[in-house]
């Protein structure tokens, strides 16, 4: 297994497909995202943090829906050498001021119904919206360019924040490096043999370690596709794993999903491998 000596987005760069109109997101409305396009968004993105005020190492704390542009808002932290925190949709106004005080963070990016709440929580933030297609970090980006020279960052400089659920006391902020990502997908793709033929099928939020890092990221090491669900939804999952050939979910995803009378083995015949985490199944 190759070692990580470069930072964490110029290694998944160097994965991408040659062609940059090869498929990443395959959306269930027909919205096809390219590589091309995830790429040239998180530059845009990276140029919309830095115009805001982002010098490298400062936080970005990031709650929102699921929507193909918050990946790219996580690809272009990276890029511009940001510490990318995912916070819980659920979270609500007594846990986001004990993590905005925690973290610091220089930005912080939400719903747009929720601006006006989080900004008295963090005045000394810049607080920009984001939600599927709009948003004024979109309006920000909507004019910079689609390239940008990504921040050489070392493989031990900070990558990502992630809390912990605190059930034994605060939630503690784990400090996620560059080396930690890259060692981490590498270990995965490799273990699970990720090939660039593989489709993966995405129905779980990108706010913690299983949805951001362990499924986005081996599929974006193997130059793969996946089909990018908002949320689980059992009927819908069925009918699109025949498209698929890796599923990963938690336990209640499998649980549902049999329940379901009609779901079978044909449901199943394409699928290589099915991944559950975050519980016992």
């Amino acid at each position: 297994m190759p070692t990580l000596r470069l930072h964490y987005y110029a290694l998944l760069r160097a994965h991408f497909p040659e062609s940059a109109e090869q498929p990443c997101l395959l959306i269930p409305d027909g919205s096809v995202i390219h590589y091309g396009d995830l790429d040239a968004a998180s530059a845009r993105m990276a140029h919309a943090l830095l115009a805001a005020g982002c010098q490298p190492g400062d936080r970005v704390a990031v709650q929102v829906d699921k929507c193909w542009e918050a990946l790219a808002l996580y690809l272009g932290c990276l890029r511009a050498g940001l510490a990318f925190l995912p916070l819980n949709t659920g979270y609500q106004k007594g846990e986001l001021a004990y993590l905005f005080g925690d973290a610091e963070p220089a930005v912080i990016v939400c719903q747009p119904e929720a601006a006006e709440r989080v900004a008295a929580l963090r005045p000394e933030a810049v607080v920009l919206t984001l939600a599927a297609g709009k948003g004024t970090l979109l309006e920000r980006a909507d004019g910079e360019p689609d390239d940008f020279a990504t921040v050489t960052s070392q493989p031990d400089d900070l990558a990502a924040i992630l809390y912990t659920s605190g059930t034994t006391g605060r939630p503690k902020g784990a400090m996620l490096t560059h080396r930690n990502l890259g060692s981490n997908a590498l270990a995965l793709v490799e273990c699970w043999g990720f090939t660039r033929g593989d489709v993966l099928l995405h129905a779980l939020p990108i706010y913690h370690v299983h949805g951001l890092f362990v499924a986005c990221h081996c599929a974006l090491l193997s130059g793969s596709r996946m089909l990018w669900l908002a949320r689980f939804d059992a009927g819908e999952v069925r009918a699109l794993l025949p498209r698929a050939t890796v599923m990963m979910g938690v336990p209640t995803f499998y649980t549902r999903l049999l329940a379901l009378p009609e779901f079978g083995a044909a449901d199943c015949r394409s699928v290589r491998l099915f991944v559950s985490g975050s519980a016992p199944l």
